[in-house]
């Protein structure tokens, strides 16, 4: 464990703060928002390909020169952009900082089936690392690995098998088919208010593959029972006519290129070349492919980066100081022009919440609306416009909040499959929405607030680990076990429970947790995802913006130690506020890596703006002792 010199940690503080700061306004667009960037994604990259590929030969007589030219450069430069990025165990991850897996290089492996000639070496060490990952390459055995990975939750890995059964990586087509287990996709033709009570074998956001991934299924191996058969057959153009009312004005599904790709390619395989919801999703894969090349995970996070991007402003009291009123007022517009005023066609959400992009494939979610909600809280909290926004946000809020007093993500009571559950992150930081407006609201919705806050605390306690930590739901860290960002997790309940201290049974909790997020610090003085994980910036700067929360006593030396040894850290690594590398702590829909521009940046800011203001609060408490 390495010492530092506390006295020159403090000094060295406020350079690395106000470059930390000028990095992020230097990073907003000019637009007046921010947009951050995502990683390139190889799972995306391949399925893209491959649905372009696809694309092409069945509509081949459809296209004109020019449009068959230019999607055939986008596969061949996707393909390239894939080989070049191969790691040297002959694997891809999901990032080209990630480690390899198995959903992403079996699929990066179905992409070069077709043009193995070209690719030969590269194809065969996928297949090598595959063997040894998977134990075998036989259908059964390989499909069965594939499924182990994703437990219930078939969202993810019926997608794959399809995918690899498509491309004939998964034994010839009467093989295949029977190791892909068939999705009810006749079930969306029943009213959405059935969903939640069918314990559906998918996540709620994943309606489109159910229904596009459960056809194709059917169209190559019809289900044997005659009157299921005859049902399916009944139900297509019913659920293509569903499948079709909630394409985004932008053809991509949630914005994600992954969904977007498995929807297009197995329409295109199940007799649907000529759909509309075809055409439409591969105007989106060629309009969201990189110069380079490849796909991100998702087209932006614009909604979600810019209100991080605010309320890490406000942590350091730099808002009003560094962002002029007609910048403030420019974001803020932009801002509440993102709140759905209207039911999503969707998920059938409530109107009054935001989702994490800007772009017509947005779903509202239960993430992004309480971060909107504490940025308007910061850009104007008397305006009247900006109140009603932030009343509906609050309620819809209250609205989604399960029965077990959390939080899930987009749809409440729907299920217990992953993502789809109450998780701890999201109701921490719906707590801090709510504590924020609370002063703000009607008389009426006070008292649903103090409520709402009161079972969500019953929620954190009751899900605390017995090391103090809390788990979250949409990060992750694959050096940590089961992958989980126990820092993450801990770090937003901690810093959210700092603000409610005076909360039945709360103290005990905010101590366990800090105790674990100290226990949890590397030698190095940074902190990873867990204990012994490796550091990254996002890590240690959440860990440092939780510890350094809430108004205690004068600290013990331990804990500035502490505090000063991750500040040391966090300086050296971002060259004292002027480079960030990102780490893939972003957990995406079904164990999908990514990593964000802005992550680091944010993070950090917020972290250092907390560390100032609790150095001056504990020189002021030392000196009112003397």
């Amino acid at each position: 464990m390495l010492p530092v010199d506390e006295t020159q940690v403090i000094a060295d503080l406020d350079e690395l703060l106000d470059n930390t700061r000028q990095t992020l306004l230097r990073l907003r667009g000019q637009h007046g928002h921010w947009e951050g960037q995502l990683s390139a994604s190889a799972l995306s990259t391949a399925t893209a390909v491959m649905a372009l590929e696809d694309f092409l030969r069945c509509n081949a007589n459809d296209i004109s020169s020019n449009g068959y030219d230019e999607i055939q450069r986008h596969i061949e430069r996707g393909l390239r952009w894939l080989a070049d990025t191969q790691l040297e165990d002959g694997g891809w991850g999901d990032t080209v900082l990630s480690i390899a897996n198995i959903s992403t290089t079996a699929l990066v492996w179905a992409a070069f089936a077709r043009s193995e000639s070209q690719f030969n070496e590269t194809a065969a060490r996928a297949a090598a690392w595959l063997q040894r990952a998977a134990g075998s390459l036989e259908p059964k055995p390989f499909a069965e690995a594939i499924k182990r990975r994703y437990g219930k939750d078939r969202t993810f890995s019926v997608p794959i098998l399809t995918t690899l059964a498509l491309r004939e990586r998964l034994g010839p087509d009467a093989v295949a088919w029977k190791l892909i287990p068939q999705l009810p996709f006749e079930l969306a033709a029943c009213p959405h208010q059935w969903f939640a009570r069918m314990k559906l074998p998918v996540v709620s956001y994943a309606l489109p593959a159910l229904i596009a991934i459960g056809q194709v299924r059917h169209y190559h191996r019809p289900t044997f029972n005659p009157l299921f058969r005859l049902l399916r057959n009944l139900a297509k153009s019913r659920t293509l006519r569903v499948l079709k009312s909630i394409q985004p004005a932008g053809g991509g599904f949630l914005e994600a290129t992954p969904l977007t790709s498995f929807v297009t390619l197995s329409l295109l395989n199940a007799g649907q070349h000529r759909h509309e919801v075809v055409r439409h999703g591969i105007d989106f894969l060629v309009r969201s492919v990189r110069p380079d090349g490849s796909w991100p995970i998702d087209t932006n996070l614009a909604t979600w980066v810019t209100t991080l991007s605010i309320n890490a402003l406000a942590a350091c009291n730099s808002l009003e100081s560094h962002l002029n009123a007609q910048n403030r007022h420019q974001v803020l517009a932009w801002l509440m022009n993102q709140q759905f005023v209207v039911e999503h066609p969707y998920t059938h959400a409530p109107p009054g919440a935001w989702a994490w992009t800007d772009l017509p494939g947005g779903v509202p979610d239960a993430d992004d609306t309480p971060g909107a909600l504490l940025a308007l809280s910061h850009l104007n909290l008397r305006a009247e416009a900006a109140a009603k926004a932030a009343a509906a946000g609050v309620t819809w809020l209250l609205n989604v909040q399960n029965s077990d007093g959390g939080i899930p993500t987009f749809c409440k009571g729907w299920g217990n499959l992953p993502f789809d559950r109450s998780s701890a992150d999201l109701t921490a930081h719906a707590l801090r929405a709510w504590q924020s407006w609370n002063d703000a609201v009607s008389p009426e919705l006070q008292v649903r607030v103090r409520r709402g806050i009161d079972r969500g605390l019953d929620f954190l306690r009751r899900t605390q680990r017995p090391d103090g930590a809390w788990a979250p739901l949409w990060f992750g860290n694959q050096f940590a076990a089961d992958e989980q960002n126990l820092t993450y997790g801990t770090s937003r309940v901690v810093l959210a429970l700092a603000r409610l201290s005076d909360a039945v049974n709360i103290v005990p909790c905010i101590a366990a947790g800090r105790q674990w997020l100290h226990a949890a610090q590397n030698d190095d003085g940074g902190w990873g995802g867990a204990t012994g994980t490796p550091s990254s910036i996002e890590e240690t700067a959440l860990a440092l913006e939780a510890l350094c929360a809430g108004e205690g006593d004068i600290p013990e030396p331990a804990e500035v130690a502490a505090i000063c040894r991750g500040l040391a850290w966090l300086n050296q690594q971002t060259k004292r506020g002027r480079e960030f590398r990102p780490t893939p702590i972003g957990f995406y829909f079904a164990k999908l890596w990514y990593y964000e521009q802005l992550y680091p940046v944010v993070y950090t800011l917020a972290a250092t703006g907390r560390a100032r203001h609790w150095f001056q609060r504990a020189q002021t408490l030392a000196a009112a002792t003397k």
